[in-house]
């Protein structure tokens, strides 16, 4: 099968029996095949959803070959089992916006792996409060906006800001938003605006060591380990769903620059890995939490 026929079905549903016979079965029926399909059925119990979750990965014929064809095909299965699913094809990259401020790290990552071929995105624009970046957007051929917020600057200013970077997402039909180190607090009317479709990096020291500096406050107290957390915007700060987490060990050995680097590295790695699970469609919302399939 060529690449341009392959797809993505995600999916979920009250967990109940036969939606894998069923999903298997239609896909087999049609005349696809099936390269991949991972499935989870998160038990009903106190703390859990009750949910069952799927992706599978498949090639379908000829006849078969676009995304709106295949989501007719689902009609029935879907309403059966009253899903939300979805169907995306592979040969199409999503479009993906990032912001950024004055730490560079996850931005220069994420343009490395891109040109790279290892994440499967277009960027058609980065955006900036700060136009310390332009020349790096410029070396990879992408359009700077250069979003100046001053110093101090009230909720009004802040919110014409945001209502640019909204008419930019618009226009640029863009599906996914990284913010990569982008060190401003979101309004909610912004995060209502980019819901389940905006992915932050942050220390995972946090609830300890907010503000400036976290990295030599955490080496002031001793912490020997240091980790990052990629998450879902949502407009309770830094508390949205969470994507992918990792940490590293450290010592008293290393000086608050040490920690820093640590720490850095960390945080481009964990967000490389949720935006790139993102956009090959491996998560899925399991109520506050997420569901990765790997």
């Amino acid at each position: 099968m060529k690449p341009s026929q392959e797809f993505v079905l995600t999916l979920s549903c009250v967990d109940t029996k036969g939606i894998v016979h069923a999903v298997s079965g239609l896909l087999y029926q049609a005349g696809c095949n099936i390269i991949d399909s991972q499935q989870f059925g998160d038990v009903q119990s106190e703390d859990s959803t009750g949910l069952f979750f799927m992706r599978v990965h498949f090639a379908a014929p000829d006849h078969l070959g676009d995304a709106a064809a295949l989501t007719n095909l689902f009609g029935h299965v879907r309403q059966q089992f009253k899903m939300t699913a979805h169907i995306h094809a592979l040969s199409r990259k999503p479009r993906v916006l990032i912001m950024a401020s004055k730490h560079g790290h996850c931005l220069n990552d994420l343009l490395f792996r891109w040109r790279s071929g290892w994440l499967p995105i277009d960027i058609p624009a980065i955006v900036s409060n700060h136009p310390d970046y332009a020349d790096l957007a410029a070396s990879y051929g992408i359009a700077f906006h250069h979003l100046a917020l001053p110093t101090g600057s009230g909720a009004q200013v802040k919110r014409t800001q945001e209502l640019q970077i909204e008419a930019l997402v618009d226009q640029e039909g863009i599906e996914l938003v990284v913010l990569a180190r982008y060190m401003q607090i979101l309004s909610p009317e912004f995060c209502a605006f980019l819901s389940g479709r905006a992915i932050n990096i942050h220390h995972s020291f946090l609830p300890s060591f907010k503000g400036a500096k976290p990295y030599y406050q955490a080496h002031d107290r001793g912490v020997k380990l240091i980790g990052a957390t990629a998450h879902y915007v949502t407009a309770d700060l830094d508390e949205g769903p969470i994507i992918e987490q990792d940490v590293e060990r450290v010592d008293h050995t290393l000086s608050p620059e040490d920690f820093t680097a640590v720490g850095r590295d960390v945080e481009s790695v964990v967000l490389a890995r949720a935006v790139k699970w993102h956009t090959e469609h491996r998560v899925l919302m399991n109520g506050h939490k997420t569901v990765v399939f790997k």
